[in-house]
């Protein structure tokens, strides 16, 4: 634990500390404020939370490139931030040392764990701390934040201050649930009604083969044996195929059966399945963390798929809408998504960020990749179509 030199601390003060945590060694006291901090965070982030986070980085991180940097009021006092760090040889192609958000493939959320009203001060503390750090060189880059979201606007206004700017280089749209409407009246106005019809006759055609059920888990349930239905149902499709599915690799498989367990162990695990004679058809995870949630994994049997077993499941998921604790869903899906984007309207907007570090050399590398970036995105831009002159008859 280091007071940061970058801050001097005054006199009566709480003097701010910036530790480098192992997340396999927290004590007690550290793991329970970590757990604190999800609740009074000015965003939710379920993949960024002790449960999620801490397994993530001993499972999907073997050369131990990561580090979980924790900024405190003090060396007893509240968490101000959580966020995973690891050092880049390369941006894209390019041979440039920069700072990152870590990440692994299965983490759709690069927002940091943030104490509300106290964003400005984290950004501040971490950017000051990486300037003095001689592994952190040239910018650091957060990938994934929620455009014009609490964290992107301090982290644009910190940069500001700080004589930068704070360059979006990427933008990723992907469906969002949000909406007072009622589950049924969301249902009518979001899907067509030639294939509310479609999926009607489905779900008819379904029920003749059995007993169709829809299951919620519960908090009385054992939750392995979901964890096993759901981890055989993906194998069994495309992703087990191609050898992406999560049991196909240990680590993943191992990091699944920690999360889910451990989400449940906190009360924010939400599990359905759609079931025929018991058999699922159709399985989904989601992460409640209120005021939102995260939909983050989704499997169906492929043999069944000419009865649209995952729609019809999306159909029941969206109850949510009737939970007063959650205001809006992240599907977590890529852009374009076939069946998600079909049912959800709306869309969350998000962004990777590029904020330069204070060393003069960083300075000056950063504006030349920024400079180069633009004429890139320029060079890319689609020529503008010329069309002839219409004529009006």
């Amino acid at each position: 634990m280091t007071v940061h030199p970058a801050f001097p601390v005054q006199s009566g003060a709480a003097p701010l500390t910036v530790r480098i945590a192992d997340p396999l060694a927290l004590s007690d006291g550290l793991a329970a404020a970590w757990d604190g901090l999800a609740h009074e965070a000015s965003e939710p982030n379920p993949f960024a939370e002790r449960w999620c986070l801490q397994s993530a980085l001993h499972l999907l991180d073997p050369e131990r490139q990561a580090r979980l940097v924790m900024v405190q009021a003090d060396s007893d006092g509240p968490l101000i931030g959580v966020m995973p760090l690891a050092p880049a040889a390369k941006y894209g192609r390019l041979p440039l040392r920069h700072v990152t958000g870590w990440a692994h493939p299965n983490h759709f959320h690069g927002a940091p764990l943030v104490r509300a009203e106290m964003e400005p001060l984290f950004w501040s503390i971490l950017l000051g701390w990486c300037d003095a750090a001689g592994w952190a060189h040239t910018l650091l880059q957060t990938a994934r934040l929620t455009e014009d979201g609490p964290l992107h606007k301090a982290l644009a206004e910190v940069a500001r201050l700080r004589g930068g700017a704070a360059e979006i280089v990427h933008r990723e749209e992907r469906a969002l649930l949000e909406s007072d409407l009622s589950p049924d009246a969301y249902w009518e106005a979001a899907v067509r009604g030639k294939k509310r019809k479609e999926l009607r006759r489905q779900a008819n055609r379904l029920s003749e083969e059995g007993r169709v059920s829809f299951r919620r888990w519960q908090a009385s349930e054992a939750v392995e044996p979901w964890i096993d239905a759901f981890l055989d149902l993906e194998a069994r499709g495309w992703k087990g195929r191609a050898g992406s599915a999560l049991a196909s690799h240990g680590d993943t498989e191992a990091w699944f059966r920690a999360i889910v367990a451990g989400a449940a162990a906190a009360g924010k695990l939400d599990m359905r399945v759609l079931a025929l004679n018991d058999r699922p058809l159709a399985m989904l995870v989601s992460f409640l963390c209120p005021p939102g949630g995260f939909s983050f994994k989704t499997a169906f049997d492929e043999d069944y798929a000419r009865f649209s077993p995952g729609v019809l499941l999306q159909q029941a998921n969206l109850d949510l809408l009737g939970d007063p604790r959650i205001e809006w869903v992240d599907s977590c899906a890529a852009p374009g998504h076939p069946m998600i984007d079909s049912v959800w309207r709306e869309r969350r907007r998000l962004v990777w960020v590029n904020v330069p570090l204070a060393r003069g050399a960083d300075r000056l590398r950063f504006r030349a990749l920024a400079g180069a970036e633009k004429l890139w995105r320029r060079w890319k831009r689609p020529a503008p179509v010329e069309h002839e002159e219409l004529q009006t008859p």
